[in-house]
């Protein structure tokens, strides 16, 4: 009860002590609560060095693996597309995030096992699907780049994970059960998967980036979608009776025993950078800028120039800032090139005979009598 007491007292010292001895000008020096720098100042738009939004576009092909009716098999390749669009904002030079908008179709096949699949035959899905995902997106050249790795930097690999929520439609058409018939009355499998929290999906994959300009990037990337859904390659319905041997209907989702049906997309992209500056913060790496700045600094001419005007009276202080610039020779003179004048009579020592008692300049520096 003390201690809290004595916490609850301390609080608003402990605020007030912050805000009081804060940096507040680029004039003063750094303390523990500023960022460690003298200059500290606002960060705003004026403050921004490096564009951070972009709008990526892109497209391919997509196949569903993973899954119990599959794209690629040993027979043949089923080929499908997907299509992209994000827009993206880098955060730091190492980490960004993407608003994405993905569609695309996959054709997957798969055949029964036994007599079912002997009255199948192989059975044709498809899916249509669109996705709407939140990625983020980590530049591991920047994060892992070497500290002694001067060359150019146009590559980039880039590591991707989201989540989202998609909606699929699919069809499922065989030699038997999900086949247009009237005699018996038969029709394909259709499945329509509404966009909604059910439909959560997640995915990640990898990126090689190449800087075009200043203003375009391309870049290939690969993904890996994780649905979660056994709907998702077409194969049925996952419903208690799809996975139950004892029965009647088609078990083309006990293919496979996973109950997530996956999808790999491979595409090719453009970027599209925003802004009026002329680097973006994805291509710039700022421990490359400082080991940069110390490299031309170690490497910059030390030649330090003395006496830039020279010393014409040979007092031994440069004409930089020599006082009196015709001292005369022999002269011993002070730090500025003035001649001396031990006893301030104004005849300087060099000609002053009575160098410690104040005389008269018509009698060579001595008192008059002497």
């Amino acid at each position: 009860m003390k201690l809290g007491l004595l916490l609850l007292a301390a609080l608003p010292i402990a605020t007030y002590a912050q805000d009081s001895i804060k940096v507040s000008s680029s004039n003063e020096y750094p303390n523990t609560f500023s960022s460690g720098s003298a200059n500290v100042q606002p960060f705003d738009n004026k403050a921004r060095r490096f564009n951070d939004w972009s709008v990526s576009v892109g497209g391919g092909a997509a196949f569903m693996v993973h899954s119990d009716l599959r794209s690629i098999t040993k027979d043949k390749t089923n080929w499908g597309y997907n299509a992209y669009v994000s827009l993206d904002k880098q955060i730091s030079h190492t980490f960004g995030l993407s608003l994405a908008y993905q569609r695309g179709e996959t054709k997957q096949q798969a055949q029964l096992d036994g007599a079912a699949g002997i009255a199948a035959g192989i059975g044709h899905a498809n899916t249509k699907y669109n996705q709407i995902a939140l990625i983020g997106d980590i530049n591991f050249s920047n994060l892992l780049r070497r500290v002694d790795n001067h060359s150019p930097y146009r590559w980039a690999l880039h590591g991707y994970a989201g989540i989202g929520f998609q909606n699929f439609n699919t069809s499922l058409h065989d030699n038997n059960e999900f086949r247009w018939s009237t005699s018996p009355a038969r029709v394909p499998l259709f499945i329509d998967q509404e966009l909604n929290i059910a439909s959560f999906y997640s995915q990640f994959g990898l990126g090689l980036k190449y800087n075009i300009s200043n203003r375009i990037d391309i870049e290939a990337r690969t993904m890996y979608i994780i649905s979660g859904d056994d709907e998702f390659d077409g194969g049925g319905w996952a419903g208690p009776a799809d996975y139950d041997v004892n029965s009647k209907v088609s078990k083309y989702n006990m293919i496979n025993d996973s109950r997530s049906d996956n999808m790999w997309t491979v595409s090719l992209g453009l970027s599209f950078k925003l802004g009026k500056h002329m680097s973006h913060l994805t291509w710039h790496d700022p421990l490359q800028e400082a080991y940069y700045r110390a490299n031309v600094l170690e490497n910059a001419s030390t030649d330090l120039v003395v006496c830039e005007k020279g010393d014409n009276d040979n007092d031994g202080v440069c004409d930089d800032w020599d006082r009196e610039l015709n001292t005369p020779a022999g002269a011993r003179v002070d730090g500025a090139g003035v001649a001396l004048d031990m006893d301030l009579d104004g005849v300087i020592d060099l000609y002053d005979k009575c160098v410690t008692v104040p005389g008269s300049p018509d009698n060579n520096g001595c008192p008059t009598g002497k």
